[in-house]
């Protein structure tokens, strides 16, 4: 089983918010952490109201086209958490999976987004954005050769 079936499994399992909001800082603490150095301008997602940081790591030799590598970071824990969640599901995914995967459709299916703030929830928007353009992006290049 995956690493996301495993937090989709667990979430299943806690009928409180709070116990899925402790879940998710949770997740957040187990994130590895990410190389100060990574904390750029550049990596920063535009769009969140917390400071969050994502890096990509594109391998072009995938037999299924590029396979994509995230690292993320957030100065608030909850959001620390989606990113973990993120990084989860994404995380070595070919970039076409990437692009046919839904997250927010997952994130509402765990019943998460259903109970995030409207500026958390437009965060977590605009991660995915980020996440599904470096995977357009790295299968345009891909296809560029």
């Amino acid at each position: 089983m995956s690493q996301i079936d495993d937090i989709i499994e667990n979430f299943a399992l806690l009928d409180e918010w709070d116990d899925r909001y402790r879940y998710v800082i949770e997740l957040g603490r187990a994130l590895p952490p990410m190389p100060e150095d990574e904390h750029t301008e550049a990596n920063k997602v535009q769009g969140c109201a917390s400071q969050v940081w994502l890096t990509t790591r594109v391998n072009r030799n995938g037999a299924d086209g590029p396979v994509m590598t995230f690292r993320g970071d957030s100065d608030a824990h909850i959001v620390r958490g989606l990113v973990a969640i993120l990084i989860a599901l994404y995380s070595g995914q070919t970039a076409g999976n990437i692009l046919k995967t839904d997250a927010l459709a997952l994130f509402d299916r765990i019943g998460l987004r259903e109970n995030l703030t409207p500026q958390r929830s437009n965060g977590l928007r605009s991660m995915v954005e980020r996440v599904r353009a470096e995977a357009g992006a790295a299968l345009a290049a891909n296809a560029a050769g």
